[in-house]
């Protein structure tokens, strides 16, 4: 059974925590923040460049000189399938953690499809994926919902995989006054950001723009790197699309909505069903109401409310129906 991860594993103990992942990485930052409160010392092997391979090369660099006899516990945090191939017999004499924050062949074989199911490509995705998962002592992971997928998927004892779930940098993303604009202060600001992967469901958030478009009373911020055919999609004149904000600036933005899409919103992906939304946390850390896709994840944590607004995933209609729902109430207000 997948349970809550427990952080008393690391107290007192000596802990090396190595991730390929840019140091202020949400997840990054929330795991070296639990190791400092809990571990005896903590030695971090990361790198903060942009390029990926820069960031693995350096990872690698360093581990080829570490001395595995200093630590009681080697942490793996993002990505451990691309660090335990090469050096999983070095750490493996330790009590080895890591956090299965995502599974290559469900990322890029069913969620993203770069390859196709049954390829050679897929077939070694899952091996690495299964290996990696039976190297490790503990196994973190973000929703009950992954853990009890990953080990029946790959064949791994559900009792030692736990769930620690994200956090929001509550340093960026806080409570504060609401300032809208003075042509917006008589509508429902209703917000949206995201990186547009294909789990997000974004092509239903455009159409329930699309469909609210005679809804003068309720105004869009869609936030990300759209493409033209997402773009060229919308038919309204309610919305202002944002290719890119730095967090500070994100979240003053998130300030002046009433309203927050979190997600995930695409039905036809599996793993937006194992997931809770990024954003989710975000929005819930800045106390603003949202709507989340019905799914087992979210359910994990949320519960239907005033604040907490759940849609059928890969349906437009009922999200654009829960938007003017919501809307009603505010301009009621």
């Amino acid at each position: 059974m997948v349970n809550k991860f427990e952080t008393s594993i690391f107290n007192n103990k000596h802990v090396l925590f190595i991730t390929t992942k840019n140091s202020d990485y949400i997840r990054n930052t929330q795991e070296v923040e639990m190791l400092r409160e809990n571990a005896k010392s903590l030695k971090i092997i990361s790198s903060s460049s942009s390029s990926y391979v820069k960031r693995l090369l350096y990872v690698y660099k360093e581990l080829l000189r570490v001395n595995a006899s200093e630590f009681d516990i080697a942490f793996v945090g993002f990505a451990p399938q691309l660090v335990l191939p090469l050096f999983g017999r070095k750490l493996s004499k330790k009590t080895l953690v890591i956090d299965f924050f995502i599974s290559m062949h469900d990322t890029l074989v069913c969620d993203r499809k770069k390859f196709k199911t049954g390829s050679i490509q897929a077939k070694t995705l899952h091996r690495i994926d299964a290996k990696t998962l039976k190297k490790a002592d503990k196994v973190i992971c973000d929703t009950i919902a992954h853990g009890t997928f990953f080990a029946n998927e790959f064949g791994v004892d559900a009792d030692k995989i736990s769930v620690l779930y994200l956090n929001a940098d509550k340093d960026i993303y806080f409570p504060r006054p609401q300032k809208k604009s003075e042509e917006l202060k008589d509508k429902c600001v209703v917000l949206y950001f995201g990186s547009v992967l294909p789990l997000q469901g974004l092509s239903y958030v455009m159409e329930a723009v699309n469909l609210l478009k005679d809804c003068e009373n309720i105004f869009f911020y869609v936030i990300g790197p759209l493409s033209d055919k997402l773009k060229e999609s919308c038919v309204s004149d309610n919305i202002e699309m944002i290719p890119w904000l730095s967090q500070s600036e994100l979240a003053e933005k998130i300030s002046q909505a009433d309203l927050c899409l979190a997600g995930h919103f695409e039905a036809g992906i599996e793993k937006a069903k194992r997931t809770i939304p990024g954003k989710a946390y975000i929005y819930e850390m800045m106390e603003k109401p949202m709507i989340l896709g019905d799914n087992q994840a979210n359910h994990e944590l949320f519960k239907p409310d005033s604040s907490h607004v759940f849609v059928k995933m890969g349906n437009s209609e009922d999200l654009a129906a829960a938007i003017k729902k919501f809307s009603e109430g505010v301009n009621a207000n």
